[in-house]
C-alpha cells in the first residue's frame, strides 16, 4: 500500500493529521501575543475617556486606587441614589474582575440620571480599555465600548408627540 492510498476512513484521518503536522512545522513560530494597542495615560498616570448616552456626556479619569467613584464632586452613593444606577456604573469592573482596584473621577452634564449613568459606564469602559489594553476584548464582548445611539425622537408638526396623533373627534 502506498503512502497516500486510502482504503477506509481511519486511513483518511491519519493522512489529514499528518498533513496538519507538516503545515505547522513549515510555518514560522508565532511571536508572543502583544496587545494591539498601547497604554494611554497622562502625566499623572490617569487614563481619560469620554462617554455618551442620550443627551448626557461624561468625562472620566481612571487611576489605580481603592475603588472610590466620584461624580461631579460627590460620592456615587449620593449622586446615583438608586442602586440600579450604581449597578450600571460598576458593570465594566464586574466583567473584568477589577472591583476596588481603580479610582474614578467623572464629570457629567446633560440628560437625566439614567442617561448619565449610561454615559459614565461608557466612559469607564473606554478608560479601562486604554489603561489596560488586554481587557479590551472582554469589555467589547459585553458591548460596553459601543455608544448607544438611541435618542428621543423629535416631535413632528400636526402630531401630539413624535408619533401620537391628536384625539379624533367625530363631531
Amino acid at each position: 500500500m502506498s503512502e497516500n492510498e486510502v482504503k477506509d476512513l481511519s486511513d483518511l484521518k491519519d493522512l489529514t493529521d499528518n498533513a496538519d503536522l507538516a503545515e505547522t512545522e513549515q510555518q514560522a513560530p508565532a511571536a508572543p501575543t502583544m496587545p494591539l494597542r498601547d497604554k494611554e495615560v497622562d502625566k499623572q498616570g490617569r487614563a481619560y475617556a469620554t462617554g455618551r448616552r442620550k443627551d448626557a456626556v461624561a468625562r472620566v479619569w481612571l487611576k489605580p486606587g481603592s475603588g472610590k467613584i466620584t461624580i461631579n464632586g460627590r460620592d456615587q452613593e449620593v449622586y446615583f441614589a438608586r442602586p440600579t444606577l450604581r449597578l450600571v456604573i460598576n458593570q465594566p469592573f464586574d466583567v473584568t474582575e477589577r472591583n476596588g482596584q481603580y479610582d474614578i473621577i467623572a464629570t457629567v452634564k446633560g440628560g437625566g440620571l439614567s442617561g448619565q449613568a449610561g454615559a459614565v459606564k461608557h466612559g469607564i469602559s473606554q478608560a479601562l480599555s486604554r489603561f489596560e489594553p488586554a481587557l479590551r476584548g472582554a469589555i467589547k464582548a459585553e458591548g460596553f465600548l459601543t455608544r448607544d445611539s438611541r435618542v428621543v425622537e423629535r416631535k413632528k408638526y400636526g402630531r401630539a408627540k413624535a408619533r401620537r396623533s391628536f384625539q379624533f373627534s367625530k363631531r
